[in-house]
């Protein structure tokens, strides 16, 4: 365990009066309920893109229009497999007394995962944007979306993420 994870703990035992099993039990619920909605939204977007080619229009794509569908749909279903691998690692690993395992894996999956969903969204947002106005209209409003992402998922996260592992007295991560 690094020292922020020792700080973590020691910090639990405190405030929560936790022990380390405790711990990483509510750690892993809430990692479960965060995934059950990050899968939701990756899913139903995974699946629309999945039916775009059976759509008429889909022939007036252009080949820049293509690469980026296909960029997208690689990105969507790659987050669908990071977002939904912790549940699989969890039956693989099920009453092998895996949990911090299981924990630390799943926390860096459903990191990467909402990464690469926000990557997916903004391919989504270009390449709506660009078929149905054009592509510096794309551009444009990807960006808008890419500075979303930024400013909503990963902005608000910086202040707290300090590497001297100090967290406010009323936080429980």
């Amino acid at each position: 365990m690094d020292a922020e994870g020792r700080d973590d703990a020691a910090w639990n035992r405190q405030v929560r009066d936790e022990t380390e099993t405790q711990r990483l039990d509510r750690n892993w619920s809430h990692l479960l309920q965060e995934l059950r909605v990050a899968q939701t939204g990756v899913q139903l977007l995974t699946g629309f893109l999945l039916t775009l080619p059976f759509q008429q229009r889909f022939e007036e794509l252009s080949d820049t229009q293509e690469v980026i569908y296909l960029a997208t749909v690689a990105l969507s279903v790659t987050a669908t497999m990071m977002l939904v691998a912790p549940v699989g690692i969890h039956r693989l690993l099920f009453r092998r007394h895996a949990l911090p395992t299981l924990v630390a894996t799943g926390q860096r999956l459903a990191i990467g995962g909402i990464a690469v969903l926000g990557f997916a969204l903004v391919g989504v947002v270009l390449l709506i944007f660009g078929f149905v106005v054009n592509m510096t209209t794309g551009i444009i409003a990807a960006a808008v979306a890419m500075l979303m992402f930024f400013g909503f998922w990963i902005l608000p996260s910086l202040p707290h993420r300090s590497s001297t592992g100090d967290r406010p007295p009323h936080e429980s991560v």
